[in-house]
């Protein structure tokens, strides 16, 4: 019966993402500055949370040294980078831009994300404001320090949150040339 279990998890896995290629493939036809693009990529994000075989029991999996990922597909045209992060309570990301472009869509829990502005004086990115994205929340930003930003699980319900993130990058490039690190004032 596991084996079963098991073999109809990875199918239900394995159509949902071939629903997101197919969707980010159409988006990655069009240049990543258009309104189109965001729209695209926008789409195909959203309504994953809906998607109960998104992930396998694998690609949920926490750390207790930080926030997990995922690799859970690259582009073969090496136009994106699809990952499942999984934020146990308390777990941040540094304050960072981005190299590329990148979206996300909050799939379980609820996540904080922190904004900040460049100053191009002190080098340092400045608060603005604070706010959370709950399950379904979709996010699309353009590379560079336009879109500077801290995201984590600050739960007080202790409950773990999972976000799917989509880089323009190629799926070995994901851990080097996606953060652009910034020291918050």
């Amino acid at each position: 019966m596991t084996l079963i279990l098991d073999t109809v998890e990875a199918l239900d896995t394995q159509l949902s993402l071939a629903r997101l290629t197919h969707a980010l493939d159409a988006a990655c036809c069009l240049d990543p500055a258009s309104p189109g693009f965001t729209l695209g990529v926008r789409a195909a994000l959203a309504g994953l949370a809906a998607e109960p075989g998104l992930l396998s029991n694998a690609q949920r999996e926490s750390s207790a040294d930080g926030y997990r990922r995922h690799l859970l597909l690259g582009d073969p045209l090496g136009r994106y980078a699809v990952a499942a992060l999984v934020w146990r309570p308390g777990q941040m990301s540094p304050v960072h831009g981005h190299h590329t472009w990148c979206a996300y869509t909050v799939i379980e829990g609820t996540l904080s994300e922190t904004l900040f502005s460049f100053d191009a004086d002190t080098h340092r990115a400045v608060e603005i404001r604070q706010h959370e994205r709950v399950c379904g929340a979709v996010s699309v930003v353009g590379a560079g320090r336009a879109a500077i930003h801290r995201l984590g699980n600050a739960s007080a319900a202790r409950k773990t949150a999972v976000s799917i993130h989509v880089y323009g990058v190629t799926g070995a490039q994901i851990s080097t040339h996606v953060n652009d690190l910034v020291q918050a004032a």
